[in-house]
């Protein structure tokens, strides 16, 4: 590439320069996906590849799929969260009734209805 195609390059790539780390990289995947490096001493790398294989998949499917869970295990929200919210629904004036009038309405109605 001559040195009038790098200039083009580097001045499309300008927008984006904070972004990118070389000038060959392009900014067309970034939103799709990223790589993740993770160093393993050999042992730990072999019973993972053990275990992949026994699923017969691979490794790095393995390791999105141990992500995930661990991921879908986390709270989803701290208690600071959760008692804001809670606090914040309290303050609203909701119709209620008596829970056991609630409760004989709701009885009361699942036999109306069945005329025989």
């Amino acid at each position: 590439m001559g040195s009038d195609g790098r200039k083009a390059i580097q001045k499309a790539l300008l927008p984006v320069a904070g972004i990118l780390t070389h000038e060959h990289e392009s900014d067309r995947l970034m939103l799709m996906s990223k790589r993740l490096q993770v160093i393993l001493k050999d042992p730990e790398y072999r019973e993972i590849q053990r275990v992949a294989r026994s699923r017969r998949m691979s490794i790095a499917e393995w390791v999105r799929q141990a992500l995930d869970l661990a991921r879908r295990r986390e709270p989803g929200a701290g208690v600071g969260k959760k008692l804001e919210v809670i606090r914040a629904a309290v303050r609203h004036d909701y119709p209620s009734a008596d829970i056991d009038c609630m409760l004989a309405e709701i009885e009361s109605g699942y036999g109306a209805g069945t005329h025989s």
